[in-house]
């Protein structure tokens, strides 16, 4: 029996609200820990390493993300989201009873290792569940998480910290948790395990190689020097391996159907450029409202809050779209819409508004809404049951290489024009960001700094561009058709 098969459409809800509650668990889990990272750090100490509390977390989520896929597809979703879950769920009782900065970092990386679980089979489920007509509008649904998530976690966060112990914020999500494990087990239907199926260790060894040095050599450039040539060879080098095992193995970690299907490749594509120019904004539209006009991290928070508020909105929107067009015009709306927010983060100026800066992270996500959703359900409907959950997993996998790759790319641009503007200024960036140091500089000084500043994040934003305009190319590559009734 198949976990499609035999579900009536009244529990289909309930299975529905069990995968919201897992994803909204972990999408909280980001914004809610960043509100709490002050505190702390106060009681913890080692502020030197708190980048690696993130880091770890991001590494050890992506490295999975692709195991577990592919175990869903071998010995059913229902088993791998409750593996998934309860490691999630243990390693965030570990880290409310960390005693120091180095035993987080530890359970955080634990925790990562479940987390990897709950984005792809989530999303696995929903698509086994409804049609692929219902499935582009159900992913509006799930969209509408990270929009909630985006809001109520910092707001959540600074309650929970203010009123009781910051490890509050990593307990909450046990009832969460075990809410939506019991809604599965109750309605969604067991899976038969595939008789001779079987993970291939060998595949997964290069795999976790290859991406843990990859990602290692991104998120730490700037502290590795020179051992980033070493990180990038170890990552090239697995790579080579996993490529020729996969064309050797009887069972490989990623079928072929996946690389001879140009949609799946293009999908894949889209979100790994689509995770590379979310960082455009993500990571330093709130370094241009902080640093560049003054503001404060709320009014940071508040602008950069609108992109998650318009995501889902597109999300949902692109799901009827799809219904009465097609795919490819779908994503070619979404990545129009892309470059024209990217477009008007060039048009920044040290006097701008809020209201202009919120504006301009909605309409970027309303076209990553847009795009993300046309390449995640085109991929779904494609893609055969039996290779589903790694047709998924790699989606969330792409993204999340993007936003690494994304990140590096853009902050290495970041610091060679601060180098080349700013040759004799130590930390400028730092130092205008923090309101006590900014106060302190020279008017002229301060002056001076802002201008450069703000014409190297424009630099950025004209990387974020070209980026953003590689969706269109990737959205010609979608079919010409609309989801059908049936698989």
């Amino acid at each position: 029996m198949t976990e499609s098969a035999e579900i009536q459409t009244g529990n289909r809800h309930w299975i529905l609200m069990a995968c919201m509650l897992a994803m909204f668990m972990a999408a909280i889990e980001v914004t809610i820990v960043a509100t709490a990272m002050p505190t702390i750090i106060a009681d913890l100490g080692g502020f030197s390493h708190f980048g690696w509390v993130f880091s770890i977390y991001l590494l050890t989520q992506a490295v999975t993300v692709p195991l577990y896929g592919r175990l869903a597809d071998l010995w059913g979703r229902k088993t791998l989201f409750f593996i998934g879950v309860s490691l999630f769920l243990i390693g965030s009782v570990l880290c409310g009873f960390a005693h120091t900065m180095t035993w987080l970092i530890l359970f955080r990386a634990f925790q990562g290792l479940g987390a990897g679980a709950i984005m792809p089979l989530t999303t696995t489920i929903v698509a086994d569940i409804y049609s692929p007509r219902e499935r582009a509008s159900v992913q509006g649904w799930l969209s509408s998480v990270w929009g909630v998530a985006a809001i109520l976690g910092p707001l959540s966060g600074a309650w929970l910290v203010q009123h009781f112990s910051w490890a509050v914020i990593f307990w909450v999500n046990v009832p969460i948790g075990l809410i939506s494990m019991l809604l599965l087990a109750r309605f969604l239907p067991a899976r038969e395990r595939r008789q001779h199926s079987s993970l291939n260790i060998t595949g997964c060894a290069w795999l976790m190689i290859s991406v843990s040095a990859l990602l290692i050599a991104l998120l730490q450039a700037e502290v590795l020097g020179y051992w980033l040539l070493l990180f990038l060879l170890l990552a090239l080098i697995a790579a080579v391996f996993l490529k020729r095992h996969e064309q050797r193995a009887s069972a490989p970690l990623f079928p072929l159907a996946i690389w001879r299907s140009r949609l799946i490749v293009a999908g894949n594509a889209g979100n790994l450029i689509i995770g590379a120019a979310m960082m455009g904004i993500s990571a330093f539209l709130p370094t241009w409202i902080q640093g560049i006009t003054g503001g404060t991290p709320l009014q940071a928070g508040s602008a950069l809050a609108m992109m998650s508020i318009g995501w889902p909105l597109a999300s949902t929107l692109s799901g009827r779209l799809m219904l009465v067009t097609s795919y490819r015009f779908t994503a070619q709306l979404g990545a129009l819409l892309l470059i024209a927010g990217s477009a008007l983060l060039l048009l920044l100026r040290a006097d701008s508004g809020l209201m202009q800066a919120g504006l301009t992270a909605f309409v970027i996500g309303t076209g990553m809404g847009m795009t993300s959703t046309t390449f995640l359900v085109s991929v779904q409907n494609h893609a055969h049951y039996e290779i589903r959950g790694i047709c998924t997993a790699s989606i969330m996998f792409s993204r999340m290489l993007g936003s690494a790759i994304g990140t590096a790319l853009m902050g290495a641009v970041l610091n060679y024009n601060l180098m080349r503007r700013l040759p004799e200024a130590s930390d400028p960036m730092q130092k205008i960001m923090s309101h006590e140091s900014r106060q302190a500089l020279p008017h002229g000084t301060l002056q001076e700094w802002i201008t450069q500043i703000a014409s190297s994040l424009h630099w950025v934003f004209v990387v974020a561009l070209l980026i953003a305009a590689l969706t269109l190319w990737i959205a010609w590559l979608m079919p010409h058709q609309r989801p059908e009734n049936e698989d």
